[in-house]
């Protein structure tokens, strides 16, 4: 499908995809499921053979229940999530003042759904002049292709690249503040959770300001490149035109004017970021594509890796 975004809201400046409805202020919950057009529910339809046979103890289907639409197949036992669960498991981080709705939206008429808060906590400050932002993604598939997910994803705020993270914590832990939210003991609940989630930021950090005080030899900087994209194995003569541009593009990034700040310039961390610059706004068909793959496909772990390459890279340093 060429165009995958169905609906969404962004608060603030236009979102590194460049889609949306631009909000100036956050939302409430009940109007950020209005603005993102996802009031609407998922239903699951038993499945029958073209003969007549009832299949529903193999397989089931979802479909939305305001367009009839089906999603997916699924297994019989599966139960969806409502897309207000996925808003109302942020209620009382909002209430709280924790958090506040920054971004949400659909893929594909609504086969995939994610929600993005931001945290009312400091920035994280790489060096002086680049700070990282901290969110709160949840994502769902209501086409069975994914299960909920819940993790942070720090953003780069001079460039707005969104940086996918994996998060330890479980659903389960902190969808439980959903039943105590409105007892007092709640809201220490609610705090610890989040000071939970800033540690593992401020650990994300850590290693970025690690990245920016390594330097780059030049030419292990293009075996990082090969490595993060699979090719280090093969021969210059083995690699196929495209792929040859891809590498010059990335390699490209890390000279360009977002990683000349100081501090950042011909480290590490402009390497990281080259490479995540590229993930966000080069692989793939188009825009659309890439959000999709950097939240709920291949992207999330392309990225992970990426990372995990610079710090064994600049170890060796």
């Amino acid at each position: 499908m060429a165009h995958q975004v169905e609906s969404m809201f962004a608060v603030g400046a236009t979102p590194w995809h460049g889609l949306g409805q631009v909000l100036e202020e956050a939302p409430t919950i009940s109007e950020a499921i209005e603005l993102s057009g996802l009031n609407w529910d998922v239903g699951v339809k038993d499945l029958f053979t073209a003969e007549g046979e009832d299949a529903s103890s193999l397989a089931r289907v979802t479909y939305r229940k305001d367009t009839g639409r089906l999603l997916g197949a699924v297994g019989p036992r599966y139960i969806p999530m409502q897309n207000r669960d996925a808003f109302d498991w942020f209620q009382p981080f909002v209430d709280a003042g924790e958090c506040e709705m920054h971004t949400a939206g659909s893929l594909c008429d609504g086969e995939k759904v994610w929600v993005l808060a931001k945290l009312n906590r400091e920035n994280s400050e790489v060096v002086p002049g680049d700070e990282v932002a901290k969110f709160i993604l949840l994502s769902n598939s209501h086409n069975g292709t994914t299960a909920l997910r819940i993790g942070y994803t720090p953003i780069r705020v001079v460039c707005a690249n969104t940086m996918a993270a994996a998060h330890s914590c479980t659903a389960s832990k902190l969808l439980r503040v959903r039943h105590t939210r409105n007892a007092a003991a709640a809201l220490d609940k609610i705090r610890d959770i989040m000071d939970n989630i800033n540690a593992d930021f401020n650990a994300t950090a850590e290693q970025y300001q690690f990245l920016a005080r390594k330097q780059v030899h030049r030419g292990d900087l293009e075996k990082y490149v090969k490595v993060c994209l699979g090719l280090d194995k093969k021969a210059d003569d083995e690699i196929k035109t495209r792929s040859k541009n891809i590498i010059a593009d990335i390699l490209a990034r890390f000279d360009a004017p977002k990683q000349r700040l100081p501090g950042i310039q011909g480290t590490w961390w402009a390497a990281y970021n080259a490479y995540n610059e590229y993930l966000n706004y080069e692989k793939g068909r188009n825009t659309n594509n890439r959000m999709d793959s950097l939240w709920f496909g291949t992207g999330v772990k392309d990225n992970s890796d990426a990372l995990q390459n610079a710090i064994e890279f600049a170890n060796a340093v």
